[in-house]
């Protein structure tokens, strides 16, 4: 179950929790699995393997007059890997970078958003994605105002704004059956603006509302 905060926090009050909270231990792998597809294939819970490529994702959060937002990518179906997915700005990161520099590079080159406005907070824990051989390492951070979001129109197709009391509400988590390659698979995913997102996008957004909750 994930779990609610007040609906009334304000984002200085969430910065403020969510900086201890990601200093402690994580929800992790506990977490990570209440969104996981069942089975998954080619994942071994809890394990990174050392020949996967580090990837960055932003988990950005924004305020509005509606609350906490935080911004997701409907990729391109032109792309080679999670073609028309929904996932958090990010992609591979290049040599000689940190994971929190390659996700606000990302950020910027996808969405827009600029990283000198943002605040990161600290990282959740790292994803493997079997499909595409990454290791994903998502990066929380926050920024004052709402971006004026600009899209890559080669990478992305439309940005949806969640709420992040909309993303906690049990009514937004249900599950689909799926075949892939033979293979029945249990999906749970999120409902958001008519789309389903899933997998790993869905499995770091677990942990962070778990975190959330516990902050």
């Amino acid at each position: 179950m994930i779990q609610q905060i007040e609906v009334t926090i304000t984002l200085p009050d969430l910065e403020r929790r969510l900086r201890g909270a990601l200093a402690g231990p994580l929800p992790g792998l506990e977490a990570q699995l209440r969104l996981a597809p069942t089975p998954r294939p080619g994942w071994q819970p809890g394990r990174v393997l050392s020949e996967s490529r580090a990837a960055a994702g932003l988990l950005l959060l924004f305020p509005d007059e509606s609350g906490v937002h935080l911004p997701l990518t409907v990729r391109s179906s032109w792309l080679p890997n999670h073609a028309g997915q929904v996932s958090l700005p990010g992609g591979a990161v290049e040599p000689g970078e940190t994971i929190e520099e390659a996700a606000l590079r990302e950020a910027h080159e996808e969405i827009g958003v600029e990283p000198a406005r943002i605040r990161v907070l600290g990282r959740l824990t790292p994803l493997h994605i079997p499909v595409s051989g990454y290791v994903l390492h998502p990066v929380v951070g926050v920024t004052a105002e709402r971006p004026c979001f600009r899209l890559a129109d080669a990478e992305v197709e439309q940005l949806l704004e969640p709420n992040l009391e909309a993303l906690q509400d049990p009514g937004c988590v249900r599950r689909c059956p799926r075949w892939r390659d033979d293979l029945f698979q249990d999906v749970p995913y999120f409902a958001i603006d008519g789309l389903k997102v899933w997998g790993a996008t869905a499995m770091v957004l677990a942990e962070f509302l778990a975190l959330v909750g516990r902050s």
